[in-house]
């Protein structure tokens, strides 16, 4: 669902536009990506907006590149692989919007999963995705998320209505699918951060899907079938 935060805060430090070691918008793959995306935007909104939808469909969703290594959360390493998970996409997003000369940070959630796949549930244990990621943007004096996750071709299969953004209102997982079934249940919010909190992450990793921090996943990255 899409909803409107009306929230009053300062405007943010420097530290929500500057590059860091894995948001690093400096990257010259970063900077053309960026540039490319950006060649017919204007404002701020329109900026963000365009990079959003570049990174929504330009990368693809991937649960499996989940794991302990922290070139998963690089973004220059997650533009070159063209794929992602939640976090990785939402730390590209962010990235490329620091490029563009805008304010963003990392937002993240714990969501219930209602059509996650057999195959998924089975490494994570849980239909719980902890620490779920999505990006926040600085536009006309206040955050607005954006989650850039599932890509069209993703939604498409799995009969999800693909998450439209306009940079006025949040735009957050659907709670039903097209089909009217429960899709995405958010349980949790977490503090969000300007760069990645990989400590963090990283023991939520190790305690909520030790499966899947196993290597197993690799395995099945190389296959497409979860698809």
């Amino acid at each position: 669902m899409n909803t409107v935060r009306r929230e009053s805060v300062a405007p943010p430090s420097e530290e929500y536009r500057q590059a860091t070691a894995l948001l690093d918008a400096e990257h010259s793959q970063i900077q053309d990506f960026t540039r490319a995306a950006c060649r017919a935007a204007g404002t701020e909104r329109e900026r963000a907006v365009t990079l959003y939808y570049a990174v929504r469909d330009a990368i693809h969703y991937d649960p499996y590149t989940c794991s302990l290594d922290v070139e998963t959360l690089r973004a220059s390493r997650i533009l070159e692989r063209r794929r992602g998970y939640c976090v990785g996409k939402a730390v590209l997003l962010a990235t490329c919007g620091r490029a563009a000369g805008l304010a963003t940070r990392l937002g993240f959630a714990d969501v219930r999963n209602h059509l996650a796949t057999p195959r998924l549930l089975a490494l994570m244990g849980t239909d719980v995705f902890h620490y779920h990621g999505f990006t926040e943007f600085w536009l006309d004096g206040r955050w607005v998320k954006a989650t850039p996750a599932f890509n069209m071709s993703l939604c498409e299969r799995f009969g999800v209505k693909p998450l439209d953004w306009d940079g006025t209102r949040d735009a957050v997982f659907h709670e039903f699918s097209q089909a009217g079934a429960r899709h995405m249940e958010y349980l949790t919010e977490h503090a969000p951060a300007a760069d990645v909190p990989v400590e963090r992450l990283f023991a939520a990793y190790r305690h909520h899907y030790p499966l899947l921090m196993q290597g197993t996943a690799a395995a099945a990255s190389s296959d497409p079938g979860w698809r």
